[in-house]
């Protein structure tokens, strides 16, 4: 079952996200695909982070994230956000302060602040529910999604 379990895994198609976080004066952003909005109203928005990421760690401190949408022609941006070096993840691209304090891309198709209502661990990820308290839109194009990507993350670090 493991080997169809991770065929099946990796078709399937997902969004492909930027999350940031701050707590005090550390930043940092993330791919996220895991994400999935979990209610209308109130706006509930959901993300799977791994424990082992620093992301993790700030999530759970701050009580917030930012929720980026990117456009498809923005796939070149992701290999900026892969690996812990948070100055370079940063580095000359756009951004600014949100109204939750997290790092706010000005350069994407829109973006959602939120703050986190609830986290679980039903598995090996943590589950972080977040309502929506600032939205931006920026754009309208079309999103960057697993299909236009190197494939799909699988849940394993």
């Amino acid at each position: 079952m493991k080997e169809a379990y991770l065929k099946n895994m990796a078709h399937m198609t997902y969004g492909i996200y930027v999350l940031t976080a701050r707590f005090e004066n550390a930043i940092n952003g993330m791919i996220a695909s895991w994400v999935s909005q979990a209610s209308y109203d109130p706006p509930l928005f959901m993300v799977a982070v791994h424990p082992d990421r620093y992301t993790h760690d700030l999530l759970t401190k701050s009580g917030y994230f930012a929720l980026h949408i990117l456009a498809r022609d923005q796939k070149d941006l992701l290999h900026r956000f892969k690996g812990p070096d948070t100055r370079k993840k940063f580095a000359s691209i756009a951004w600014e302060d949100g109204v939750t304090g997290c790092p706010v891309l000005t350069d994407c198709i829109g973006c959602m602040e939120c703050r986190i209502i609830q986290s679980m661990a039903p598995g090996n990820h943590t589950l972080f529910i977040g309502e929506a308290v600032s939205a931006v839109f920026n754009d309208e194009q079309t999103p960057l999604c697993t299909l236009d990507y190197e494939g799909c993350y699988l849940g394993k670090t």
